[in-house]
């Protein structure tokens, strides 16, 4: 068995977007409480997350962004930047705690002290931008991640696999030029799907160009796509590059019964897509895998899938279903 984190705090669910919005808090309590239930929640390593240092966070997102995201917090402002980016007065604090989290999993990780973790944290992160919120995120959880790994830690490589059926617009934006990191986002067309990018073309800028890999699928794609394109094309490329610790922004909303996207993946795929990362990981970077929740808004799906995705991440049988 290995040494699995995971991140929670019950501070997540104090983000509060507005009762009408899917990134809404009952979705930590799912997957939380459905944990709980499970047997699997006693082989975890709890990791109590506290605030990222500012220093960090303004390392990937304007200083002005920063303070004008905590004045509209501090104002009651319901939202920042854009309509879908509901916030409460309690939503800087928990977006700072939600990179801290991803921080606090970097750090166990690569220490040695626990082998990978799931950092079960809200608000998500992948569509933030440098000097805007965006899709429900506000600081790019992830991205904050893999620069406090190369930075803080001397890595060389990172890689992000981004498998929400949303593309990642602002961890590709925020990394488009460096080298460093390796981003791979699998995601439903953007002719058809939020946020409009992610196109084959967008391949990376000056030093980054190639190291950036958008995967497109038609609206009703299936697991034999995702895992085709993962096996044929990103793993190769990705086994080249060599990673020295792997991070997956994990939504699972690509699944066929979430109500956000036209996608018709199953608990089964995601499970085989976890697999060929983590060996990905284990083949590369001495297993060193952290996992950040990013969209997903079916609850059970997201019981279901997160519970899978831990046991695979402990070494331990799935239950049958």
């Amino acid at each position: 068995m290995r040494r699995t984190g995971y991140v929670y705090a019950l501070r997540y669910l104090l983000h509060d977007p507005g009762s009408w919005h899917p990134e809404r808090p009952d979705r930590l309590k799912a997957i939380h409480d459905a944990l709980v239930d499970s047997d699997v929640f006693e082989l975890l390593v709890r990791l109590r997350p506290d605030y990222a240092p500012l220093k960090w966070v303004e390392r990937l997102h304007d200083p002005d962004y920063i303070r004008r995201f905590k004045e509209a917090c501090e104002q009651g402002r319901q939202i920042l930047d854009t309509q879908d980016c509901g916030i409460s007065k309690d939503s800087y604090l928990t977006a700072l705690l939600a990179v801290g989290g991803v921080m606090m999993a970097v750090d166990s990780v690569m220490k040695g002290e626990l082998d990978n973790a799931f950092c079960a944290v809200r608000p998500p992160g992948h569509h933030a931008e440098r000097d805007r919120a965006k899709g429900f995120c506000f600081f790019n959880n992830v991205a904050i991640g893999a620069v406090y790994a190369l930075e803080n830690y001397g890595l060389e490589r990172v890689a992000i696999v981004d498998w929400d059926v949303h593309h990642g617009n602002g961890t590709q934006h925020l990394f488009e030029d460096d080298p460093r990191v390796f981003y791979v986002s699998l995601h439903e067309d953007p002719q058809f799907c939020y946020p409009g990018t992610g196109y084959r073309r967008e391949e990376g800028k000056g030093p980054g160009k190639g190291f950036n890999l958008n995967l497109p699928f038609p609206p009703r794609s299936e697991d034999s796509d995702y895992l085709e394109a993962l096996k044929k094309e990103a793993l190769p490329l990705l086994r080249q590059f060599a990673p020295q610790l792997v991070f997956i922004s994990a939504g699972f909303d690509a699944h066929t019964k979430d109500p956000l996207a036209h996608m018709n993946l199953t608990r089964e795929g995601y499970r085989e897509m976890g697999r060929l990362v983590l060996d990905l990981a284990l083949e590369t970077a001495g297993g060193r895998l952290i996992t950040v929740l990013e969209g997903g808004y079916n609850l059970e799906v997201l019981e279901e899938c997160v519970e899978d995705h831990l046991r695979l991440l402990l070494d331990i049988p799935y239950d049958h279903f």
